[in-house]
């Protein structure tokens, strides 16, 4: 591959100079409708048939603007997003920033997107086969007590399109979204999601499984009160994990004090931590979706093995390239 030779040319780059770039010039591969298959063979979760359970994580294609590219390097599914109802900026530049020393990286985007009308746009257009999910957020200027109607929004007008719909209320760089992952909080937001899913599974005769997104930064007991919620609720399923606040292997490099959510290889342990007190809580019927720091073939198996119905990557990706998507699904 020749992505080793071209990366420290990207990495001289502002990362969100190098990140454009990186997914433009994917544009100019040769196209892949299909995901590559896997040693493990197809598994059907959540009701949908994954040809493989490696998955991109959402964040890297906000507005759906490269399923086709993205889709083309193999992967079993594609998360886009997270999309709000209404466009926004999100917040100054800069707002991303690698740590090479420890392959992580720190955002604080803030949902920069161009809104679902543009995200629906594309998606209707995409050639690629694989699963798509779409990842749905509030909008910055919507007050927390009112989030659900961006939900809601979101849910309604993605579900004719989705193959499954991920509620993100664990990103750290909107004000108040984590409060959202309180027990009544979150009751009272996923309640009303669920009972619109059912509305809209019988209008469009078809079941879209809706996926919570949660923050690592949880203790034991939030943990077990989230899963005693999903449990009761029945959620199709959740990822673990979003960024972390924390920054455990990182102190004392470059950039490690940016404000913002840090993700890659040092988030590895405390996310598969998390997916294993989900996994011991949850129902078995609500699926178990893994991120966080993932970059060898290695870490992908201990990430389903400790319960994992599919993997996502996102750091990895933009530390090792395309190739790794293949890396990984070799057995």
């Amino acid at each position: 591959m020749l992505y080793p030779l071209i990366r420290p040319l990207l990495f001289r780059l502002p990362a969100e100079t190098a990140h454009h770039l990186s997914l433009a010039a994917l544009r100019l591969s040769p196209f892949r409708k299909k995901p590559l298959a896997w040693a493990g063979g197809p598994r059907t979760v959540m009701g949908l048939r994954f040809e493989n359970p490696l998955g991109l994580a959402a964040g890297l294609d906000k507005n759906g603007d490269y399923i086709d590219a993205l889709g083309g390097l193999g992967f079993g599914f594609i998360e886009i997003g997270t999309i709000t109802p209404r466009p926004q900026p999100g917040n100054p530049r800069p707002r991303l920033f690698r740590l090479p020393e420890a392959e992580a990286i720190i955002n604080r985007m803030g949902f920069n997107n161009k809104g679902l009308d543009h995200l629906l746009a594309n998606v209707e257009k995409r050639r690629y086969q694989g699963v798509l999910g779409i990842n749905i957020g509030k909008n910055i200027d919507t007050p927390v007590e009112r989030a659900l109607d961006d939900y809601l929004v979101g849910l309604e007008r993605s579900y004719p399109l989705a193959d499954y719909v991920t509620v993100n209320i664990s990103s750290p760089n909107t004000p108040g979204l984590r409060d959202l992952q309180r027990s009544e909080a979150l009751r009272a937001l996923i309640e009303p999601l669920k009972e619109r899913q059912a509305r809209l599974a019988g209008q469009h005769s078809r079941h879209v499984p809706l996926v919570v997104k949660v923050a690592p930064d949880l203790d034991r007991e939030e943990i077990g009160a989230m899963a005693d919620t999903f449990n009761a609720l029945e959620v199709d399923g959740v990822i673990t994990t979003n960024t972390t606040s924390a920054r455990e292997g990182v102190t004392g490099l470059k950039h490690a004090e940016e404000a913002g959510g840090l993700s890659g290889k040092p988030l590895f342990t405390r996310s598969t931590e998390v997916l294993t007190l989900f996994r011991q809580q949850l129902a078995d019927n609500i699926a178990l979706i893994a991120a966080g720091g993932v970059f060898s073939p290695q870490d992908f198996r201990e990430k389903l093995d400790k319960g994992a119905d599919l993997v996502q990557i996102y750091s990895g990706l933009i530390y090792r390239g395309p190739g790794i998507v293949a890396a990984l699904l070799e057995r």
